[in-house]
C-alpha cells in the first residue's frame, strides 16, 4: 500500500499544484503513478462543474464567467500541459529533421509559432466555454478524467521517441500492463457517463475525441518516432479542446431536433 500512496503523491505533486507530502522520486515509487494521474482530472473536472453550476449566478458578464472556466484547469496545473503543447507547436512548424525536432521540445525558450499557438489556443477555449451550456456542462468535467486516462495509456502504450526524459521514466518504471488496464477502466467509465448524461452530446465528444487520439498517435509516430512527456501534454490540451468544442456542436444539435 505504501508503494501506491508514494505513486499518488508523486502523481500529485508532478502534475499538479495542489499540495502533497514529500516522497522519494525513486524508481519504485513512480510505477504507478499513471493509474493515479486522472484523479487530478476529477479535482479539475469537480471545481469546473463549481464554477460552471453557481459562477454564472455571480459573475457580472459571460466573458469573466468563461475566462475563469478557462483558466481553472491552468491554476491547477500549473500549466505543465501548455509547456508541451506550445513546446510541441515548436518542433511542428519547424519543418527540421525528427532529430532536431526532439532538440527542440527539450529547448526552455518559446519560439514565434508557440506564442501563436497560445494566443490562438485561447481565444478558441474563451469563445467555446462562453457557448457551453448546462447541459454539456457535465460531460466537459468528465472530459478532464477522459484526457488524463488516455494520456496515461499513452504513456504505457505507445513507443517512446526517446529512452530519456520524464516520459520514458515513468514508462520504463511502470507496471505497464496495470497502467493500462486502470486507464482503460477510467476511460471506459468517463465514456459511459457521458452517453448516460446526455447521449446526443456524449456521442459528439467520444467521435471528436477518437479523431484526435488518432491524430495524436499518427503525428507522434510520423513526425517524432514515438511519444514523449510533451507530446503527451499536447495531447491533453488540444482533447479538452476538443471536447469543450464537441459538447458545443452537440448541443447546437439537440437544438435542431
Amino acid at each position: 500500500m505504501e508503494r501506491f500512496w508514494n505513486s499518488f503523491k508523486i502523481a500529485f505533486s508532478m502534475y499538479s499544484k495542489i499540495p502533497m507530502p514529500k516522497s522519494d522520486w525513486t524508481k519504485e515509487n513512480m510505477r504507478y503513478i499513471m493509474c493515479f494521474f486522472p484523479l487530478i482530472g476529477v479535482i479539475i473536472g469537480a471545481l469546473t462543474w463549481i464554477w460552471g453550476s453557481f459562477g454564472i449566478y455571480v459573475a457580472d458578464s459571460r466573458l469573466f464567467y468563461a475566462a475563469v472556466m478557462v483558466l481553472i484547469p491552468v491554476f491547477v496545473t500549473g500549466g505543465i500541459h501548455l509547456d508541451g503543447l506550445l513546446d510541441t507547436s515548436d518542433a511542428l512548424h519547424s519543418y527540421q529533421p525528427r532529430e532536431k525536432k526532439l532538440e527542440i521540445l527539450k529547448d526552455s525558450h518559446a519560439g514565434a509559432f508557440a506564442i501563436i499557438t497560445a494566443v490562438v489556443y485561447f481565444l478558441l477555449y474563451l469563445g467555446v466555454y462562453s457557448e457551453l451550456t448546462p447541459k454539456g456542462l457535465p460531460l466537459v468535467c468528465i472530459g478532464f478524467v477522459l484526457s488524463r486516462a488516455l494520456g496515461g495509456f499513452s504513456i504505457a502504450a505507445f513507443p517512446m521517441a526517446k529512452n530519456t526524459g520524464l516520459a520514458a521514466t515513468f514508462s520504463d518504471g511502470a507496471q505497464k500492463k496495470t497502467v493500462r488496464v486502470t486507464c482503460v477502466c477510467y476511460a471506459v467509465i468517463s465514456s459511459i457517463l457521458m452517453i448516460i448524461i446526455q447521449p446526443v452530446i456524449g456521442v459528439c465528444i467520444l467521435a471528436g475525441v477518437g479523431m484526435e487520439y488518432l491524430y495524436y498517435y499518427k503525428m507522434s509516430m510520423r513526425e517524432f518516432g514515438g511519444i514523449t512527456g510533451d507530446l503527451a501534454g499536447f495531447h491533453m490540451q488540444i482533447s479538452e479542446l476538443v471536447i469543450c468544442f464537441c459538447a458545443v456542436i452537440g448541443e447546437m444539435i439537440l437544438r435542431l431536433v
